[in-house]
């Protein structure tokens, strides 16, 4: 049963009997349940307005047709929101209470409660006192029930008041003080949740202060209409005629009241003295407080940018002349134009802080130029934050070199680095693989007492891992776990890489063990980075293992694991195997890709069976996709093992012209390739661009080259 099919019993004296004779548990009424329920017939007839806004807000307008019926509406919709609120959870309550009673008996209990609140509230004086009776003072309810009542009043009264302060607060965050305070924030290098926390910590200041004010206005207004109430009261009962008199040494306004033909004499005294008047006990009549008045407001002017001057007449032509100003035209025009700027304008912090901000809204090219001129102003009044801001910007665009020039003008005027500073040297640094200068500003965010965020954490170690000093990252990793800091997926994932390249398969294996602990589940990347370190590593066991561990989680094996998985063979010479695996993945809906083929072929040129080499070159071109650069070196070694001189010297060209993308073992593998085939002067002529990359070769190939032929270990 509905709220509005509850509503419509009202006019239903069948219904309300049937409902009247419901099985009321005891403990709820103490007396004729009956009688209560006739009372809210009695109730729903003389309010229908009220009863409708409880059972149905939808309702509380639908019979109000003439104006001061609307008005009353309006008066009573902080009580009809306190009713609909106690309703939804007494509803609860009545349930929970008596889960065996049908809802038919829980909306007829629910209406006589209601009903009950509703009439101690009309001896409260209305929406004003929504909870002002007291507790157990009906005889209706038992104590219980009267005590779940009074609980559940008090609680909608608390949520009520919360909403109605956050809707409030609401305000006071986008008003201007508060937004000019958090720009003023921003400038000084306070960001992040520090600043969210001071935006809502001064918004409940002005909150708290607006608040203040109102109540004293009202306590104003209040002590108004009761002067004015005494003063009709005086005017009607006696009238006043006002002469000068002396009594007893006190000048005093005399007033004479005719009163029954007689003359009496009022003294009304005058004030002597100065004016004094207390708030809380507090006297601002005296001095100090003027002093204090004098220091805030000081400090004000500090706290607060004054307003930017007008710019007009000739200055606004000169303004318009440095904004309009290009790159090409040189500094000395630039100079010529600021030193007249300063010279009409005389300008102050807020002024110059202005014409850098319209120079970088029309992303001029001199905006860096001005902003470093202006530092050795003095009406610019240079601070630390001014330097942390130039700073902050050339090291997001990766100008290393006027970072650091910066720096350097910053350390000759006698000002050391801050936290903010250091903060973006430290990720400058590490990103462009600096890493002494990253420890240097890592350094300074400790000795100023600093606790590095994840984010420089998270800088620093990369820059470690990408070093190759992988050790110095994870200490830094468990640095950050004695401080409850979490390392990110990426820093585990980048480690996983580092580690899997080189065939550390340990140190992988342990640094995956590390990140399932820290709440990261395995992936089909993770796995795959696993089986590539035991395939570099050479450990046929740990691979299928790995493997099958994969597969078991319910990740498909992708191209880029099916290949190392077929290197992993290839290092045990185990072919037969390698085809049976390609087999079954098929079988499964696995179809070669790039990686896959170009591992295959690499293993069939090691092997110097070229046609299969090529045919697997053939179905790599098939898939639309140029053949990685990598599989050249197998295409250069085997031409030049089986002595395909064309083929050879074509593969060669092609390395050649990319000869910086070489590692020193492709290098070796190339030059080991030619001598083996008899092409002595090419293999002396990589060699000299080995040399010139700056990679040293291998004894083997040194000797090699002297001899003109290969060992046996090398064929």
């Amino acid at each position: 049963m509905s709220w509005r099919t509850l509503l419509s019993l009202g006019s239903s004296i069948n219904k309300l009997k049937s409902i009247s004779n419901s099985p009321f548990p005891s403990i709820i009424f103490k007396r004729h349940p009956v009688s209560s329920l006739t009372g809210y017939r009695n109730f729903h007839s003389h309010s229908p307005e009220l009863s409708n806004s409880l059972i149905d807000p939808s309702l509380r307008t639908t019979h109000l047709n003439d104006d001061k019926v609307q008005q009353n509406d309006n008066e009573d919709e902080t009580t009809n929101e306190f009713l609909s609120r106690f309703a939804w959870i007494m509803r609860k309550k009545v349930k929970e209470s008596y889960p065996e009673c049908d809802k038919t008996t829980v909306d007829g209990m629910l209406l006589v409660i209601v009903e009950r609140v509703v009439s101690e509230m009309e001896k409260g004086a209305g929406a004003g006192s929504t909870a002002s009776f007291s507790p157990f003072s009906s005889v209706d309810f038992s104590e219980d029930l009267w005590r779940t009542v009074w609980e559940v009043s008090n609680k909608v009264l608390v949520d009520m008041n919360n909403e109605r302060k956050k809707e409030k607060m609401k305000g006071f965050l986008q008003c201007d003080e508060v937004k000019e305070m958090c720009r003023f924030a921003g400038e000084v290098g306070i960001r992040g949740n520090l600043l969210r926390e001071l935006r809502f910590k001064w918004a409940r200041e002005k909150m708290e202060e607006h608040e203040f004010y109102e109540g004293l206005e009202k306590l104003r207004k209040e002590g108004q209409v009761v002067v004015e109430e005494e003063t009709k009261l005086d005017e009607t009962e006696t009238n006043v005629d006002l002469e000068p008199v002396n009594v007893d040494g006190v000048v005093e306004d005399n007033v004479h009241v005719e009163e029954k033909g007689e003359n009496k004499v009022v003294g009304l005294p005058k004030r002597r003295g100065k004016l004094k008047f207390k708030i809380y006990g507090l006297d601002l009549s005296d001095p100090k407080w003027e002093q204090v008045a004098d220091r805030i407001h000081e400090a004000g002017e500090v706290l607060w940018p004054k307003e930017v001057k007008p710019i007009t007449g000739k200055c606004k032509q000169v303004t318009d002349k440095i904004l309009s100003l290009k790159e090409e035209d040189g500094d000395d025009s630039l100079l010529t134009l600021l030193a007249e700027w300063v010279e009409l304008l005389q300008p102050a912090r807020v002024d110059w802080i202005n014409l850098l901000d319209r120079l970088k809204n029309q992303n001029s090219p001199l905006y860096f130029k001005v902003a470093e001129m202006v530092l050795t102003e003095d009406s610019f009044q240079t601070n630390i934050s001014d330097y942390s801001r130039l700073i902050d910007m050339y090291a997001k665009e990766n100008r290393i070199d006027d970072t650091e020039r910066m720096l350097k003008k910053m350390n000759d005027n006698g000002i050391q680095p801050d936290t903010l500073i250091a903060n973006v040297l430290v990720h400058m640094y590490s990103k462009i693989g600096n890493i002494e200068r990253a420890e240097e500003a890592f350094k300074v965010l400790s000795n100023l007492g600093f606790q590095p965020d994840a984010k420089v954490y998270n800088s620093m170690i990369m820059a470690y891992i990408n070093a190759g000093e992988p050790t110095k990252g994870e200490t830094l990793m468990r640095q950050m776990e004695t401080r409850d800091i979490r390392p990110t997926k990426e820093i585990y994932m980048s480690l996983l890489q580092y580690y899997s390249q080189r065939g550390d398969f340990n140190r992988a294996s342990r640094t995956s063990t590390a990140m399932h602990t820290a709440g990261f589940q395995p992936t089909l990347e993770t796995c795959t980075l696993l089986i590539e370190a035991a395939a570099v590593a050479g450990d046929l066991d740990k691979a299928n293992s790995n493997f099958d561990y994969m597969v078991k989680l319910g990740h498909k094996p992708d191209d880029r694991c099916i290949a190392a998985m077929i290197r992993t063979y290839e290092k045990s010479n185990l072919l037969d195997k390698a085809l049976s695996l390609l087999l079954t993945s098929e079988k499964d809906g696995f179809e070669p890709g790039v990686a896959t083929y170009s591992v295959l072929m690499d293993w069939m040129a090691k092997m110097q069976l070229v046609d299969e080499a090529e045919q697997i070159l053939n179905k790599i071109a098939l898939l639309g996709e140029a053949p990685p650069f990598r599989v050249q070196v197998s295409l250069c070694d085997m031409y030049a093992r089986t002595r395909m001189e064309k083929k050879a010297l074509q593969t060669l060209g092609v390395l050649e012209a990319r000869k910086d993308e070489l590692q020193p073992h492709e290098f070796e593998r190339i030059i080991s390739g030619l001598i083996g085939g008899g092409f002595l002067r090419d293999a002396k002529r990589m060699y000299g661009l080995m040399e010139a990359q700056g990679f040293t070769a291998s004894e083997q190939l040194n000797s090699a080259l002297r001899s003109g032929r290969l060992p046996l270990s090398m064929r």
